[in-house]
């Protein structure tokens, strides 16, 4: 079974001034809709607890750490900064997806910058902070992350 962290981003949610719901979601639907072992949601402020939390979950031998929140345009969403500081191998085929995969409804879903990319033998995406944008990016991503995370630990192809 995949190990899948889970790390909340957000200034608020972390201070205490609002409940986080996009993590608690998150997880779930990795759980249900991925077959995950989820651990999670990590709540932690942008900027550099960011680097630090994906630091250490891939020193903690996570097969897949999947952030929400901090990918948009305003001075304080970090993350693909953040995100882009641990991984050694970008994906963006899978960032792409997430970012297109509900543009008709919701168009401004193209402005997220999360990023997707390999830390060692650790998948790293993340996604946006809102519920619709993880029900979204977990739509993409339930389909994909076995045969990702087997093709990261070197496997073949299917057969």
């Amino acid at each position: 079974m995949m190990r899948v962290l889970v790390i909340t981003v957000s200034n608020r949610a972390s201070a205490g001034i609002y409940e986080d719901k996009s993590g608690p979601l998150l997880a779930e639907l990795l759980g249900q809709e991925a077959g995950c072992e989820v651990e999670g949601p990590v709540v932690v402020p942008d900027g550099e607890p960011v680097e630090t939390a994906l630091r250490d979950g891939v020193a903690g031998g996570y097969d897949v750490i999947v952030t929400t929140g901090g990918t948009g345009l305003t001075p304080m969403d970090l993350t693909p900064e953040m995100t882009s500081r641990v991984i050694s191998r970008e994906i963006p085929g899978i960032a792409e997806a997430i970012r297109l995969v509900n543009r008709e409804k919701v168009p401004t879903s193209v402005l997220s910058r999360g990023l997707a990319g390999q830390a060692g033998n650790t998948l790293i995406i993340n996604l946006p902070g809102s519920s619709g944008g993880v029900r979204d990016g977990v739509a993409v991503l339930a389909p994909i992350l076995r045969h990702a995370v087997d093709q990261i630990r070197g496997g073949d192809h299917p057969r």
